[in-house]
């Protein structure tokens, strides 16, 4: 029988297993099997741990389930096919749970089949070059464009976004930890996250980026990190412009290429994505189970 251990919080030695096991499976499959939020719960503590472990005490297999009954799933590629998939899916419970498929890979979605899960949202991975990106924004009148300011801008930030992703099953929810997580990262730039102010200074809109470092022959890559605009103030045309904006300042500081995420059902963030220039460059499946 397949021993898991859960846990709320990894010690330094089973953070460094959990990623070298991440590592091993993106050089097998090509594609990263964890968010940024997982990884950030990897180091920092909060959700559930699953821990798969071989015979020998090696880490076999790794699944992070949140408070939504949310998360992911990875296995060891030495491990696979062995049912340590399936035994973490078990152990993470029996009612309603989904999880995070980075890649729409045949082996994912034979192992959610299998278990009773269906596919339930596709998430896209959009990319254009920045080489011949000459676009300036223009904005709406009565707003401009400031910087973030830590330690300042934090609960107006929190209340805009959770009204702009208010149905949105992630961003929504974020809370002020997830925020000063991620403020506390080497990659954050408050000149990179970007607000749209009126002249009372009050928050309608933002573009927050993020510098991808170079990984391998790959160059650095810019991130339409969380774009949003408070439907309580909404102005026309204030996200296309925060947009153009942002990716005006990727492209300024010499980056050559830009990404973003964004759900295949959001069509209008589709479109206007597809208008920039946007195509799509890899597929996420989130696949779900009812209780």
């Amino acid at each position: 029988m397949t021993k898991i251990r859960s846990v709320d919080r990894l010690d330094a030695p089973v953070v460094a297993d959990v990623l070298a096991l991440a590592t091993a499976a993106e050089q097998a499959d090509g594609v990263y099997p964890l968010s940024e939020d997982v990884v950030l719960r990897v180091r920092n503590g909060g959700g559930t741990h699953l821990l798969a472990l071989a015979d020998d005490g090696a880490l076999a297999g790794y699944a992070f389930v949140d408070s939504a009954n949310s998360g992911e799933l990875v296995v060891h590629p030495g491990y696979r096919r062995r049912g340590y998939g399936s035994a973490l899916l078990a152990a993470a419970g029996d009612g309603e749970l989904a999880f995070w498929a980075h890649g729409d890979s045949p082996g994912a979605a034979a192992l959610a089949t299998k278990s009773g899960f269906i596919r339930s949202r596709v998430l896209w991975q959009m990319r254009r070059s920045l080489a011949d990106f000459s676009a300036e924004a223009i904005l709406p009148d009565g707003v401009t464009l400031r910087h973030f300011r830590p330690g300042h801008d934090e609960q107006a930030w929190l209340a805009v976004n959770a009204r702009a992703f208010a149905h949105h099953p992630e961003q929504g929810r974020w809370t002020l930890d997830d925020l000063r997580l991620r403020e506390a990262e080497p990659w954050f730039d408050p000149a990179g996250f970007l607000l749209a102010v009126d002249i009372e200074d009050t928050l309608l809109g933002f573009h927050w980026t993020k510098v991808h470092p170079p990984a391998g022959d790959d160059p650095a890559l810019g991130e339409i990190y969380v774009l949003g605009v408070d439907p309580g103030g909404h102005r026309r045309g204030l996200g296309a412009a925060l947009s153009v904006a942002g990716l005006r300042h990727l492209a300024d500081t010499g980056l050559t290429q830009a990404m973003l995420y964004v759900d295949e059902s959001n069509g209008a963030a589709v479109s206007l994505y597809r208008k920039l220039g946007f195509d799509i460059y890899k597929t996420d499946i989130m696949y779900s189970r009812r209780g």
